[in-house]
């Protein structure tokens, strides 16, 4: 398991068999330390400087746990689920060497969903290809909360979805090519009730996918389209996902500089995010239909790759000229939006590592939210629910014009311009959204798009439950949006 087991007990904390302490404290000022219980260990936690700010992480000996290695770590004053979770699993990321540990939030005992949600994310590890390497985080958590069945079933299934994201991001692409993205999706849903079709490169060209076969054509491994449906009789809503799954980006003719390449095994994780957040729908018995489309290829260069100047001929049958084969990630996209639309549901949502452009606007942590403004709204709200920095950005009406070709219906990038690349590749992906009927001027299909190329395969200092690599960005968001359960 790449996360640690977790478990609920409303045991004394002091009767713990764990290996080790970990408590998550506010600042010294809080009135808890007025307490019986814990105005003991203020002097202790004076004397090594504890602040109890945001993920502030410290080992420490404290009176009443006899013998037991104690941490602490910094919940921030007046701390919600959000913040309950960042310390934990800040605290959990950090606590390492020990094989199970116990955990406490004194005060916070109504947070234990969110106690342990952050114990799950904090002690991801991947089981990866080193013979030896640091020391490992613990394979069991007690969370010391009284805590019910659901909110272990939803922190489990959270903590799953995630590390499902950054263990498929982690693969080299050497052993994820499309066809073994396509069998990790098939042994994810197989115990199941999801219905999953794969479509290969001849059914491909048969159904007219000329986004996904035109950025593939040039690897050795072809492309692959990946449906698979979650219909319970309960469901209220219809909710679309559409991944971008490159399994390796080069850039393709329009080749990368050797920097840029390092890293673009990660570039499938918005097709990964897709598949894992209908899995959760599915473990958690959620009342929603969720369609996940995960548009899958790897983007090398060969004689046979599409060039500069070519164009391709998309699902919905428009033309698209390609003068960058880099802005790879929003061909194949369009061709899931159009497929997505045609089953006519109720929002689409796609998650994609789709432009530089983002980080350089966002940063590294905040999610890139465009789209619908009332489906943008309802993402963002679950955002906040769910403690994920998103930022919502324009769609401007000026723009449209740079997306014309002289030969084609639109161009798939502006050469030379920097200018707004994000907001560009939006508009793009909005042309390939469906109607709600037939007419032309009728209003689009709700639909929001999250450009995780920032927040989605983060390369800093380890922050929070997040290190370096793949995160699992708006994992939790999604499943929240899909659940609305806090």
């Amino acid at each position: 398991m790449p996360h640690p087991g977790l478990l609920f007990s409303t045991a004394p904390l002091t009767d713990t068999t764990a290996e080790a302490i970990l408590l998550a404290l506010p600042p010294l000022t809080d009135p808890l330390f007025e307490e019986d219980q814990w105005s003991g260990v203020r002097p202790a936690l004076e004397a090594v400087g504890f602040t109890g700010s945001p993920g502030t992480f410290q080992r420490v000996l404290l009176p009443g746990f006899g013998s037991l290695p104690v941490a602490v770590v910094g919940t921030g004053a007046d701390p919600d689920a959000a913040a309950v979770r960042y310390a934990v699993g800040s605290g959990v990321r950090s606590l390492v060497g020990f094989d199970t540990v116990a955990v406490a939030a004194p005060g916070q005992d109504h947070q234990a969903r969110a106690i342990a949600e952050g114990a799950g994310l904090g002690g991801y590890r991947f089981e990866g290809y080193k013979a030896s390497g640091a020391k490992k985080r613990a394979t069991t958590v007690v969370v010391h909360a009284d805590g019910s069945d659901a909110d272990l079933r939803a922190a489990t299934v959270a903590a799953d979805a995630a590390a499902l994201v950054r263990d498929l991001g982690s693969i080299p692409a050497e052993w994820l090519g499309p066809e073994d993205f396509a069998q990790h999706a098939r042994e994810s849903v197989a115990d199941l009730p999801v219905e999953i079709q794969v479509l290969d490169e001849h059914a491909l060209r048969e159904e007219g996918f000329g986004g996904i076969l035109g950025v593939g054509q040039g690897s050795d491994r072809p492309p692959r389209l990946i449906r698979l449906d979650y219909a319970p009789e309960t469901a209220t809503r219809h909710v679309a996902l559409v991944g971008k799954g490159i399994t390796f980006d080069t850039g393709g003719l329009s080749l990368k500089p050797p920097a840029s390449m390092v890293g673009m095994k990660y570039d499938m994780c918005g097709a990964a995010t897709a598949l894992a957040v209908l899995v959760a729908a599915a473990r958690l018995d959620a009342p929603v239909r969720v369609t996940a489309w995960l548009c899958v290829a790897e983007n090398m260069p060969s004689g046979r790759a599409t060039r500069p100047g070519d164009v391709l001929r998309m699902r919905d049958g428009s033309t698209v000229e390609v003068l960058n084969t880099d802005a790879e990630g929003r061909l194949v996209l369009a061709d899931g939006l159009v497929a997505a639309s045609m089953e006519q549901p109720d929002l689409i949502v796609d998650v994609a590592t789709l432009t530089g452009a983002i980080t350089v606007a966002l940063g590294n942590r905040h999610t890139g939210v465009m789209g619908d403004d009332a489906a943008v709204a309802e993402y963002l709200a679950a955002a906040e629910r769910a403690g994920e920095p998103a930022w919502p950005l324009p769609l401007p009406a000026y723009m449209e014009e740079e997306l014309d070709s002289p030969i084609a219906d639109l161009v798939n990038a502006k050469i030379g311009d920097p200018a707004g690349g994000s907001l560009f590749a939006g508009l793009f992906l909005q042309r390939f959204v469906g109607r709600l009927g037939e007419e032309p001027d009728a209003p689009r299909i709700p639909w929001v798009h999250l450009d995780i190329a920032g927040s989605g395969m983060y390369k800093g200092s380890p922050f929070g439950y997040t290190e370096k690599g793949p995160t699992g960005a708006t994992v939790l968001t999604l499943i929240e949006l899909l659940t609305g359960k806090a």
